[in-house]
């Protein structure tokens, strides 16, 4: 990254607006840049799931997810560009099925908590499924062609999944038990 951030603080943004990749300025309550923020924290989020020490497996999953959601805020700098590709999904959905082979089938609902790192994971979880929504929302706005070049609001859809699958994962291989709902614990039951 020879020289590629020579100046953090340009005061560009200072009345409101931002410019994307292509030069172009938008106001920063633009959709698309507000989609960047919800990215830009989900890769956070995930940071902290990392410096919670997870197993080597999630360690080196995440470091991968962190990477695509960084090509994804990347692309979002950029109207017109492609919103990740089905490689990024296949490798998560691959991921899917090597983590959920050890895991028994759910018989009840299971609740965030257990130890921080599966709290984070859960939290991590919860901004995948913000990101999804507002992924949805402004891939709807778009036009036809960038519609078919968008393989993004799969990739959010299989990484809120994996970062559930990960907790799970995270539970069994440091022996925590999982919370479960319990019917008798709600006022309804």
């Amino acid at each position: 990254m020879a020289d590629r951030l020579t100046k953090i603080t340009t005061r560009g943004g200072d009345k409101g607006e931002t410019s994307l990749g292509d030069g172009s300025r938008v106001p920063k309550t633009d959709e698309r840049i507000a989609l960047l923020g919800e990215v830009d924290e989900l890769n956070s989020w995930i940071g902290v799931v990392l410096s919670h020490g997870p197993s080597q497996t999630i360690q080196t999953l995440l470091e991968d997810v962190q990477h695509d959601l960084f090509d994804l805020g990347g692309a979002l700098c950029f109207p017109d560009a492609p919103l990740l590709s089905l490689a990024h999904v296949e490798r998560l959905d691959k991921a899917v099925e090597q983590l959920n082979q050890d895991l028994t089938p759910l018989k009840e609902f299971i609740l965030p908590g257990g130890s921080p790192l599966l709290s984070w994971l859960h939290i991590a979880r919860t901004k995948a499924r913000h990101g999804e929504r507002s992924m949805a929302h402004f891939i709807q706005n778009q036009t036809q062609a960038e519609k078919t070049t968008s393989h993004a609001i799969p990739y959010l859809n299989r990484l809120s999944d994996i970062l559930f699958i990960a907790a799970r994962h995270e539970a069994k291989h440091n022996n925590i038990a999982e919370i479960y709902w319990k019917k008798e614990k709600s006022v309804q039951g």
